[in-house]
């Protein structure tokens, strides 16, 4: 899967980081390659807490699909 994100520089050094399309999901670190490696982390984490917290009612059908 491919997400777009955005990097920023930080105003006391270092890096942050956003995923528009996963409000919330936001990570930082003190080099490009350490944010990187943090937001797949963040990304991960985000998507594991809201497949967990999506439960489907009696009229949903929960399907599984590559992208």
């Amino acid at each position: 899967m491919k997400i777009r994100a955005i990097i920023h520089s930080a105003e006391e050094g270092g890096y942050w980081a956003e995923v528009p399309a996963l409000p919330g999901c936001v990570t930082e670190g003190d080099s490009i390659d350490e944010t990187i490696d943090n937001l797949k982390d963040a990304v991960e984490g985000w998507l594991e807490v809201a497949n967990q917290s999506r439960q489907p009612d009696a009229e949903s059908e929960v399907v599984e699909i590559a992208v």
